[in-house]
């Protein structure tokens, strides 16, 4: 198992590497964190929150009809689309504004790609009856106005972002900025095993209850590990979820599914693992799509929340040790698997699933009978709808 060291580190990779204004909060974060993950009554209060707010533990549903059709692996579904706001993104908010509340902190500020994160964020908020801001490239602001309307309705300011590429690594930015400008009442909710230590490392344990919950929900069926575990990867939040309870059995093997794009070897992809190489970025070291003079290169993927240019340490770590494999996906096979499982199983998917639903596709008439792939849905669909739509020249109102 990979050790979290000294500032958050995963083998080479993690670490912080933030301005000194930050740093003095990031040591407060650390500190606060590490005592309440400890603590019971905060683990009851983080428990009664994903039990009777955010309908967990969320289904492990056998995929029936998709297992016969491909001939292969029995294949089961991990139903975070199930979850109250649609997606795996709940889990570490309510974890992660708990700590802001025991900080004291009124406000909440979030990144956000495809909206789902910054929904969670702004739910939350509403709940707790916090301040919240989140910061979403003005790029995709237009591909998922969906969302957007959502964060407003929750009571949250959302704010375009219209630097760089407009897209998610900007948000990041952005975010980071202004919890710079203001840290005394503010908490930065990051969404992503991304950032400086200890975000990668709180996003593991608070998304960690997929895989526990996986692990479990299977051996009551089967009463046995799966063979394959397949997660979608921007900057890894809902795969380190679906990985963590399973990285010490080595039995189970464990697969990223990036954002092809156009494909591996165009210049409009986001594979990160694939193609990227070490740097530092977002106040962590590890693996980022960079170009000949090690700037940040620009990213594509139809993906609002996986085109991303780095990804998380852990998973870098994962991959340098083969611990775990990851894979590229095009836009076209996202697509296809889009449609796919929504015909297949009624399941109208988040198209960043739909990443990992096409591996699956690939890889389950490859496996044998008795083989079983456990495939995280991350979310929802109903944002991606328009897009895919549009994608497929249909147009439909948002």
């Amino acid at each position: 198992m990979l050790e979290t060291q000294k500032k958050g580190r995963y083998g080479e990779f993690g670490g912080q590497y933030i301005p000194e204004t930050l740093m003095t909060q990031l040591e407060i974060i650390d500190r606060e964190y590490h005592r309440l993950k400890n603590d019971s009554s905060f683990r009851a209060e983080l428990n009664d929150l994903l039990v009777n707010y955010a309908n967990r533990p969320s289904l492990l549903y056998y995929a029936k009809n998709m297992t016969e059709d491909l001939g292969g692996a029995q294949i089961y579904l991990k139903r975070e689309d199930l979850n109250h706001t649609g997606a795996h993104k709940i889990n570490n908010v309510i974890g992660q504004a708990l700590v802001a509340k025991h900080l004291g902190k009124t406000r909440l500020i979030a990144e956000t790609g495809a909206g789902q994160h910054g929904v969670a964020t702004a739910t939350i908020a509403a709940l707790f009856g916090m301040e919240c801001e989140i910061f979403m490239g003005k790029e995709d602001t237009e591909r998922q106005k969906l969302n957007v309307y959502r964060m407003e309705l929750l009571g949250a300011k959302v704010h375009p972002v219209t630097t760089g590429s407009m897209v998610l690594k900007d948000a990041v930015n952005a975010t980071m900025q202004e919890w710079a400008s203001r840290i005394d009442d503010t908490f930065y909710i990051l969404g992503s095993a991304v950032g400086p230590a200890p975000f990668p490392e709180m996003v593991h344990d608070f998304q960690s209850v997929i895989s526990k919950e996986a692990k479990q929900q299977l051996q009551e069926k089967k009463h046995t590990l799966p063979d394959m575990v397949v997660a979608c990867v921007g900057g890894g939040s809902n795969a380190i979820g679906s990985f963590a309870d399973f990285i010490d059995d080595p039995s189970v093997q464990l697969v990223g599914v990036e954002a092809a794009g156009k494909g591996v070897d165009s210049n409009r992809t986001a594979a990160t693992i694939e193609r990227g190489s070490v740097g530092i970025f977002h106040g962590m070291k590890s693996l980022f799509l960079q170009d000949q003079n090690g700037q940040i290169d620009k990213v594509y993927s139809i993906s609002a929340g996986l085109d991303y240019p780095g990804v998380g340490p852990e998973h870098a770590a994962l991959a340098e040790e083969g611990r775990a494999q990851y894979v590229g996906i095009t836009d076209d096979e996202a697509v296809a698997a889009f449609e796919y499982i929504a015909r297949e199983e009624g399941i109208v998917a988040a198209i960043e699933s739909c990443h990992a639903v096409a591996y699956v596709q690939k890889i389950a008439p490859t496996m044998r009978q008795d083989q079983i792939i456990i495939c995280t849905l991350s979310g929802r669909g109903d944002k991606d709808v328009a897009s895919i739509a549009k994608y497929k020249g249909v147009e439909i109102d948002d």
